[in-house]
């Protein structure tokens, strides 16, 4: 249904294969991993956890393509659902500086809404760059689309400010911290990752990361604020 509808999300689908099938002749990267916490007696529940990323780089464009999944149920239902893809290109002038073109969607079965798609183009620069710590900057125009659930969609134009932190203070432990901000007409919509990374042995890491997302406008049964503490085993390759 949402194929149909949402032709970001097919720009985006298609995008990634296209990166994937460039991994014979390009340099790529990327890193899949997988949490799973279940309990058992007074309370049961299952919490699944699962991420994917690639990464394509030549010459002066990088292509990024992620894709998002949390799954929560206890004895009887399901509690929590969401998925979320997204896709980005940068165009790199120099070192530091680049222009960027961002998609994005997400399904979460508990906000209120069936679907939102975004999209924003913009500038970055690279505030910070030395060999264990670097920071990002961007910023751009952008729009999104919102299907709530039971009422019509929205439209909106938004502004994107991104910002991205990766310290390097070991050989084998790294800090991330991902924020994006889209203020829109409406709706202003945060998001904040932050996570810490010690590789365990070979290609095999562990991560602890904690996820926030605040909505300036939700519906009255929905809390404006979600959080997320996963804990997962991340291979690279």
């Amino acid at each position: 249904m949402f194929l149909k509808n949402n032709i970001a999300l097919i720009i985006l689908l298609g995008s990634t294969g296209q990166l994937i099938a460039a991994e014979s002749a390009q340099p790529w990267k990327g890193s899949a991993e997988l949490g799973i916490v279940s309990t058992s007696g007074n309370t049961e529940t299952t919490s699944i956890k699962a991420r994917a990323g690639v990464v394509h780089e030549q010459d002066k464009w990088r292509h990024t393509a992620k894709f998002d999944a949390l799954n929560t149920s206890d004895a009887t239902r399901t509690t929590g659902e969401r998925y979320a893809l997204s896709g980005k290109s940068d165009y790199k002038f120099d070192g530091r500086s680049y222009a960027f073109g961002l998609v994005s969607y997400e399904n979460d079965r508990f906000a209120g809404f069936d679907y939102r798609t975004s999209e924003a183009l913009g500038y970055g620069y690279r505030v910070i760059s030395q060999d264990n710590l670097t920071l990002d900057l961007e910023a751009g125009p952008g729009a999104r689309q919102t299907q709530l659930r039971n009422s019509p969609s929205e439209n909106e134009f938004m502004g994107y400010i991104g910002g991205k932190l990766l310290w390097k203070f070991s050989p084998s432990a790294s800090l991330s911290e991902d924020l994006a901000t889209e203020i829109g007409s409406d709706t202003t919509i945060t998001r904040s990752v932050t996570a810490l990374t010690a590789q365990l042995v070979g290609s095999l890491a562990m991560k602890l990361s904690f996820t926030a997302r605040h909505v300036s406008e939700v519906p009255a049964s929905v809390k404006d604020m979600d959080t997320e503490t996963a804990v997962t085993l991340v291979y690279g390759f």
